[in-house]
This record gives C-alpha cells, sequence and structure tokens, in this order.
C-alpha cells in the first residue's frame, strides 16, 4: 500500500508540474508522448502536429526578388575593387545606379523575382514618390550587409515603405490623422520584450501597478507581468465563447478604472482567432476620450488574414503601440520581422513629461551618453537604445538584410491591389478548418466576418453542452484530469494540440493551428476528435443508465 501511495503521489506530483508548464513547453512532453512507442505502431500512422502555429505556407515572389536583388548587389559590390583577383569587393556606387539595375533587367528578363524587383522599383519611384537611385542604393547596401543600420530605429527609405505596409493593412480605409515612426525588430516576440522593458525602465510601469489583458491571450503577455522584472498585478478582460470570443462592453468597462495603467491585446485573438467587432473597437476608443492616459498595446499578427481588418491603432492612434510581425502571413518565422509603430504625437511621450523630476533625473543620466537632450527623447527612440542596454546604443538595429526583406514583403503586398495571395492564403486555411469541423461533426458559423481561422479553440466545455448537455458537460468535468484529453489525443492518435487554458481559456480546451498541416491531416484529427468525444458518451451513458442522442453530433 506504501509503495502504491507513493506512486499516485509521484504522479500527482508529475501531473502538477506538467500543469504549470507554459502551452509551448508542454507541447514538447505531447510530441513525446505521440512519438513514444511508435516503433510498435504501423509505419504510415505518422504524428500530426497542429500545436505550434508555424505555417507549412510561404511567399515566394519576394524571396525571388530577394535573391536577384542579391545578385545585382553582388556586382555593384564587385565593380568597385575589380582589379584585385582576391575576392575583395566594395561599397557599391550611388551615381548610375539605377542604369545600371535596369541594364541588369534586361539581361535576366524571364528570371524568377526579376518582374517583381523590377516592378517594386517603379512602385517605389512612381507610386511612393521616391528616388529609385536612393532605394536601390539603400536595398543594395543593406542586403551586402556591409555597413551598420544607419538610422539605427530603422533605414531611411524602409521606414516609409514598412509604414505605407501598415497603413494599408492596420488602417486601410479608415481616417488617420497624422505620421508614426517604426522600430524594425527582431519578431513581435523581440517587440514584446522591448516594450514591457522600457516601460519599466521609465516608470510608465513599476511593481504593484496593474494592467489589464484581454483574455485569452497568446501565453508570453500572460507569464510577462509575473515575472520578479515586473511584479504586475492584472485584470482580465475576458472574451465570451458564447458571444463568439467578443468582449462584451462590460468587461471593457473595466479599463475606466484608474488604477488599470495599461491595456494589452492581442487581435484577431490567439487562440481563438477572432477579430474585434467594430462596436468594441468603438468602445475602446470612447473609454480613451474618458482616460486619456491609458496606453494600449495591440499585437496584431494576424490581422492580415481577416476581412476588413482595421485595428485599434487606427481608432485610437495617439494612445496605441501597435506591434506586428511578418512571421506568419508571409511564412517567415525564421526571418525574425516585426515592427514596432507610435504615433509622433502619443500619450507615452506626454507621460514622459510629466514624471516627477526626481525619475526624470534618473532617465536623464541613463540617456545622456547617446543624446545631448535625453530629456526629448522619444519613448520609440528610447526602445532602440534600451535593446542595447543603452550603451551600446550605437550598435543597434535589425540586421540590414532582415530589413531588406521587410521591404520587398511589404512591397509585394502593396503591390498586389487584387489581394490575389491574401485572398488564396484565406481559401487555404478556411478549407482547413472546414475538413477538421466535417470530421468532428460539428456545424461552425462560416459567415461570422470576425472569424480569422488562423487558429481554432476547441472548447470541450462549450462544445460539450451544445451537443450532449450540461448533465453531460458536468459529468465529464468531474472525470477529467488536467490536460487528458491531449495526452489522450498524443498518445492514441498521435495528435498534438496546445492546452487553450495556457492561453487562459476558462475551460478544458485544445487549440489547433489551421497554418501547419494539409487538409487530410485536419480530416484525421476531426476523426481522432470525435472518436474521443464518443468514447466519453459511450462511458456517460454506462455511468448513468442514459442515451444521449448522437444524432446531435451531426447536425
Amino acid at each position: 500500500m506504501a509503495s502504491k501511495a507513493k506512486g499516485n503521489g509521484e504522479k500527482d506530483k508529475e501531473a502538477a508540474g506538467l500543469a504549470a508548464l507554459s502551452p509551448f513547453e508542454l507541447k514538447d512532453e505531447l510530441i513525446k508522448a505521440a512519438g513514444g512507442g511508435a516503433a510498435a505502431r504501423p509505419a504510415n500512422l505518422s504524428m500530426l502536429n497542429a500545436g505550434r502555429g508555424n505555417p507549412n505556407f510561404l511567399a515566394t515572389i519576394p524571396r525571388h526578388g530577394f535573391w536577384q536583388l542579391g545578385l545585382f548587389a553582388m556586382r555593384e559590390s564587385e565593380r568597385s575593387f575589380a582589379y584585385m583577383p582576391e575576392g575583395v569587393g566594395g561599397f557599391p556606387q550611388r551615381d548610375g545606379i539605377v542604369e545600371r539595375f535596369d541594364l541588369f533587367v534586361r539581361e535576366n528578363k524571364g528570371q524568377a523575382g526579376i518582374p517583381f524587383l523590377a516592378g517594386a522599383v517603379s512602385y517605389v519611384r512612381d507610386q511612393l514618390g521616391l528616388s529609385a537611385g536612393d532605394f536601390l542604393y539603400e536595398m543594395c547596401e543593406a542586403i551586402l550587409a556591409c555597413n551598420y543600420p544607419v538610422p539605427d530605429r530603422i533605414l531611411k527609405n524602409t521606414e516609409i515603405i514598412v509604414g505605407q505596409y501598415l497603413r494599408r493593412e492596420m488602417i486601410g480605409r479608415h481616417p488617420f490623422v497624422g505620421e508614426f515612426d517604426v522600430f524594425a525588430v527582431e519578431g513581435g516576440t523581440a517587440a514584446m520584450t522591448y516594450i514591457f522593458n522600457t516601460m519599466r525602465e521609465n516608470f510608465l510601469i513599476e511593481a504593484g501597478d496593474t494592467i489589464a489583458l484581454g483574455m485569452p491571450i497568446f501565453t508570453p503577455y500572460i507569464e510577462i507581468p509575473e515575472l520578479n522584472d515586473y511584479q504586475l498585478k492584472v485584470v482580465h478582460v475576458n472574451a465570451d465563447v458564447k458571444d463568439n470570443w467578443q468582449y462584451s462592453k462590460k468587461e471593457l468597462d473595466k479599463l475606466r478604472d484608474p488604477k488599470v495603467k495599461a491595456f494589452f491585446l492581442v487581435n484577431p485573438s490567439n487562440p481563438p482567432s477572432v477579430k474585434i467587432d467594430d462596436e468594441s473597437l468603438e468602445h475602446v476608443a470612447d473609454i480613451i476620450k474618458e482616460r486619456p492616459d491609458l496606453i494600449l498595446l495591440t499585437d496584431d499578427v494576424y490581422g492580415t488574414f481577416a476581412d476588413n481588418f482595421v485595428s485599434l491603432f487606427a481608432l485610437a492612434p495617439k494612445n496605441t503601440i501597435l506591434v506586428y510581425s511578418y512571421s506568419k502571413y508571409f511564412g517567415a518565422t525564421g526571418w525574425r520581422l516585426g515592427a514596432i509603430a507610435t504615433h509622433r504625437d502619443n500619450v507615452l511621450d506626454r507621460l514622459l513629461g510629466e514624471l516627477p523630476k526626481e525619475q526624470k533625473q534618473i532617465l536623464h543620466k541613463r540617456y545622456e551618453s547617446i543624446t545631448t537632450e535625453p530629456d526629448k527623447l522619444k519613448f520609440i527612440d528610447r526602445l532602440v537604445a534600451d535593446s542595447r542596454t543603452v550603451a551600446l546604443n550605437h550598435t543597434a538595429g535589425l540586421s540590414t538584410p532582415q530589413q531588406v526583406q521587410m521591404v520587398l514583403f511589404s512591397l509585394f503586398s502593396l503591390m498586389d491591389t487584387p489581394d490575389a495571395y491574401k485572398n488564396a492564403l484565406k481559401r487555404l486555411i478556411r478549407s482547413r478548418k472546414r475538413a477538421l469541423f466535417e470530421e468532428m461533426g460539428v456545424s461552425y458559423d462560416e459567415d461570422d466576418p470576425n472569424q480569422v481561422d488562423y487558429y481554432t479553440i476547441l472548447d470541450m466545455e462549450y462544445m460539450g453542452e451544445k451537443l450532449y448537455g450540461r448533465d453531460f458537460v458536468d459529468w465529464l468535468m468531474k472525470q477529467l484530469k488536467p490536460n487528458e484529453l491531449l495526452f489522450r489525443l498524443a498518445a492514441e492518435a498521435r495528435v498534438v494540440l496546445l492546452p487553450g487554458k495556457g492561453f487562459g481559456t476558462p475551460h478544458p480546451s485544445g487549440r489547433v493551428s489551421l497554418a501547419n498541416l494539409n487538409e487530410s491531416d485536419y480530416r484525421k484529427i476531426g476523426r481522432a476528435l470525435r472518436k474521443l468525444t464518443e468514447e466519453y458518451v459511450q462511458r456517460y451513458n454506462e455511468a448513468t443508465g442514459k442515451k444521449l442522442d448522437k444524432q446531435k453530433v451531426t447536425k
């Protein structure tokens, strides 16, 4: 008996440890469960990992353009030291670069990427009104990576082009007054890290302060405030699964509390993958009129998959920090490309100007080594300096080849006026969702204009009640141990999902990425989920003597 008790204690301890893991770390344990005993399984039964959201599609045309631009830049470099046979090149030359580019295009006509590259130069000159020569010189020097990023926040023409892309995709046709600054960063995760750190260093958030999080949300937004570095109090603004994952006015009204210094949200949401509806965006904008000191951070990485997306940055630009990543839309998670944008007239700079004298003196000393007027240093430029611990500010900035690819992705989207690429991706992921739900035997609202479908979250309590009634759900909740369904799916069907609870969902659930597998795989996942659900229904029938109506499953 003692041995058995010890074994149970060890199991309980292990379960508690697994429950404490971030969903991205728990994923590794689920993968182990899916691979355990694989040698004994049929060879054609492969693991289906719908956990992490790395897409299995990518944008090819701007990548072809990148390689062609690299070849042109190498030709430019080799002109400078042509007399040296040892493989020494020099910086490209600005004079005559447009004519030499035109010659390069004619000589390589028909090669993949050349028409796009020629069109990009034309677009920059004719539609954006920039100098083609200045653009080509900046791109050649950048792709050769032969100089530091100057300016360090983002290259000059790069900022204009990335800014135009953000205007198109994040603001659209919504009225927007004024200009905004952009900081090129190593993806959305770097953006989060830099923003939290600089807000803390500049006394905009301090230990014990309260922030609000739009829940559910990308897990690091939940975890970072709890770290010893920050020690923040958190108010949850909860989206309701019964209202298609929208925030009610009652939940959003939590932002009226003057104790709440900042509101962080992901829009479209992760993991429900639903954009905030227009009414809710307007409600937040109205709250800002009452609370002009409230800081907003909107992480809009999935906005490009939505129909007619408008960011909170468009409605409350002076209070909002916009975070965007190129990783998902262009299939570029390995490139680490992201951007932070702030309006040039923003609440952050105003709050910095209103800090107490003692704190201003501390910050004056912090930044005095990089500027003669540290008190006037804008928040976004403090982000740049803090990203290199201030003392290394002279070597700050995203690597220049990364900025080139960012520019080419942006131009690819700007030039795609019929949205052919965007519409193709929407069709791709939405057909995968349809396949998944068809095999599960569950209906969903395909006409919801706010559904984005990069992910879908399978809420066991909500769906179980909808399909089988509350009695079944209450029974099931008592039977299930934490993450039991996920580990059973992994071990028995070799299907890996992420736990929704790690993203702040209130009910047992699993996040399914609709971006990283093929349609036939999602059908297999749907069948595995249906089989597991039917097993619990059978167990319920046997335990209660009732018989649930299985016809409900196929509605």
